[in-house]
């Protein structure tokens, strides 16, 4: 591991005292676009589920295998997050949000070719370690570069957008999905293919984003933070019209540059240096991705095979389901800076348990139809997605800078993985048993663990709002660690 003479630098300041620009807009949208990107694919996924078991789609899967579908892209997804996540942390945000989004596009294309159970699964996976190593390096850079004043709405807002693309996707596969428009065969095909077509797109406007200054300061390239802090100040001038920018608020950092962070140091810092925020981590993932992914993955085959819904129509009701996502970010995310992250993460868990319980105990009577279903479940994940996308922010937040990607991709990874991979495979065969009992007891297992969750918000949660990230933890290369209360 290579080290420098120790620097002091204002650069971690000198980005939180920034106001909104032009030049924000263009790193949300490069690369916040992310989540809408993984919102399309998942949401395709979960609109063609009853569809795929149609042979007259080519592939005409047994339900199990539309779960085991789900859970290989999602297992794709956890490897991508933890193999990019290292490489984000050792190389840079920016070469990697690059590769990352590279890789997603090729093997969507391909997925889209995929002949059989088993061609459509590895084009799938492969995808999914595009979209796994998107969220370490994404989430690392929006972080670093957005002033910490609306880190938590900003982020909520990004995480949101992945509804938009829900939304998006509903509507497509609502078209592609209707025989008298287009052939079965292609319908789903041209579905992944248009999905690839957009993250081209974003890829060309991703140039234009630099390299996190955060990044470059504790990894032995001082000057060239200092001159991309620089562009920066200058382009914000340019678009407020301000020759003065606010004053620094916070005080400079003496930091010891270098290189590369060792595994030996991750594992220290998160299971010696911050332990309950690990904890905390952990808790908070797994049961948002227990809860997204049983439901939302099965959503379609449940409304399918209980209540009768043809496949051509699943992707209507499921627009409104994603809709409930979308706004419960946007409209609850300005309450994560101002009332607090505890309070809102706790109330947010405790909410959607609460509901999840009501609405699976209603599910069980046979009292609801599908439309009732489809409100109680908007109802639901409203909060629900507030509290997954604050789960994201916690996540990547609560630790030092040089290992804030391996840790958002381990949380992801271990989250995903006892939590989302197992949801849709268990799900999945409790709806293949045509059993409403069944299928309640799982909603209560997801129920409780967001209740769960909740609990332990109350108890260990951090109080990050409008705090800098050097003030949440502190960078491990700092000299001087004051502002860095562990926990």
């Amino acid at each position: 591991m290579s080290e420098t003479n120790p620097v002091e630098t204002q650069v971690p300041a000198r980005m939180d005292r920034l106001p909104w620009s032009r030049w924000h807009t263009l790193v949300i949208f490069a690369l916040g676009v992310t989540w809408v990107l993984d919102g399309l694919e998942v949401s395709i996924a979960s609109n063609i589920a009853d569809a795929l078991t149609d042979p007259a789609t080519g592939l005409g899967f047994s339900a199990g295998q539309v779960g085991a579908a789900t859970g290989i892209y999602i297992a794709g997804a956890c490897t991508g997050a933890l193999f990019f996540a290292y490489l984000t942390d050792r190389f840079g945000r920016r070469r990697l949000f690059l590769v990352t989004l590279a890789v997603y596009l090729i093997f969507s294309v391909l997925t889209a070719f995929s002949w059989d159970f088993f061609t459509f699964a590895l084009f799938r996976f492969l995808a999914g370690t595009g979209i796994g190593g998107e969220y370490s390096a994404i989430y690392s850079a929006i972080d670093e570069m957005i002033p910490a004043r609306v880190r938590g709405q900003l982020a909520l807002f990004v995480s949101g957008t992945y509804w938009g693309g829900a939304i998006v996707a509903s509507l497509l596969t609502a078209v592609l999905l209707n025989p008298e428009v287009i052939d079965q065969f292609y319908g789903w095909r041209i579905a992944f293919a248009l999905g690839a077509a957009l993250a081209l797109g974003v890829l060309l406007v991703r140039r234009y984003v630099p390299e996190s200054p955060r990044w470059l300061m504790t990894h032995g390239k001082a000057e060239e933070a200092e001159r991309v802090v620089v562009e920066i100040e200058d382009e914000v001038r340019r678009y407020t019209g301000r020759e003065e920018l606010p004053p620094l608020e916070n005080e400079s950092i003496t930091i010891e540059q270098r290189g590369g962070i060792g595994f030996g140091l991750i594992a220290r810092a998160m299971f010696e240096m911050y332990p309950v925020r690990t904890v905390l981590g952990l808790v908070l993932m797994i049961s948002q991705a227990f809860l997204y992914n049983a439901i939302f993955f099965t959503a379609g085959l449940v409304l399918g095979s209980f209540f009768g819904v043809p496949s051509g129509s699943i992707p209507y009701y499921l627009v409104f389901f994603a809709f409930g996502n979308l706004l419960g970010p946007l409209l609850l995310g300005r309450l994560f800076d101002r009332v607090g992250r505890r309070p809102m993460i706790a109330g947010c868990y405790l909410l959607a348990g609460t509901l999840m319980a009501l609405s699976g105990y209603l599910f069980h009577q046979d009292v609801i139809d599908a439309t009732a279903q489809t409100a109680l479940w908007v109802i639901l994940f409203f909060f629900a997605s507030a509290a997954a996308s604050a789960a994201y922010l916690t996540v990547s937040e609560v630790f030092p800078m040089e290992i804030r990607a391996m840790a958002i991709a381990l949380f992801y990874a271990i989250g995903t993985a006892l939590g989302g991979i197992t949801g849709p495979v268990v799900f999945g065969q409790l709806i293949g048993t045509g059993d409403r009992g069944s299928l309640f007891f799982g909603y209560l297992v997801a129920a409780g663990l967001m209740v769960v969750a909740a609990l332990v918000e109350l108890a260990l949660g951090v109080r990050a709002e409008r705090r800098s990230l050097e003030s949440v933890a502190a960078p491990l290369t700092a000299i001087r660690q004051e502002t860095g209360a562990r926990a």
